[in-house]
């Protein structure tokens, strides 16, 4: 699979759709060779579409070096969407690095942000009690 032709696509093509779906094809690749590009695409691209699908893929694939960007997109993304997307990412990913920038976007102005937001910091206590309970074994 050629990653540069997708790369152009994400950020040449006009078509939501064409970046969107590229996006989804980066995801499959699955390695952490994309995170530098959905991170881009998350920061930069002029769709919330585009942006949400970037945060969610970052999520799914987990990579601890993806978490700063979602957070920066969590606290100030113009988007609600983007934001909420970027607070269940941080919560799939489950580091407690991203515990502090949660808390504060329990306070969105956004119900649904804070509310993913309340979420994810309740997966981040699961994550930490399953750690604790493993290592006790």
């Amino acid at each position: 699979m050629d990653l540069n032709f997708f790369i152009t696509l994400l950020q040449q093509d006009e078509s939501i759709s064409v970046r969107t779906r590229c996006v989804c094809i980066l995801a499959d690749i699955g390695d952490n060779s994309v995170v530098p590009i959905l991170s881009e695409i998350l920061k930069n691209d002029k769709t919330p579409l585009v942006r949400h699908e970037a945060a969610f893929t970052l999520g799914q694939l987990g990579f601890p070096q993806c978490i700063t960007h979602l957070i920066e997109a969590m606290l100030t993304d113009i988007d609600h969407v983007v934001r909420h997307e970027s607070a269940v990412a941080l919560g799939s990913i489950g580091d407690e690095v991203a515990r502090d920038a949660l808390v504060r976007a329990t306070s969105d102005e956004d119900q649904l942000v804070s509310h993913s937001a309340h979420s994810s910091l309740l997966n981040l206590d699961l994550v930490k009690i399953n750690l604790n309970k493993n290592s006790s074994k």
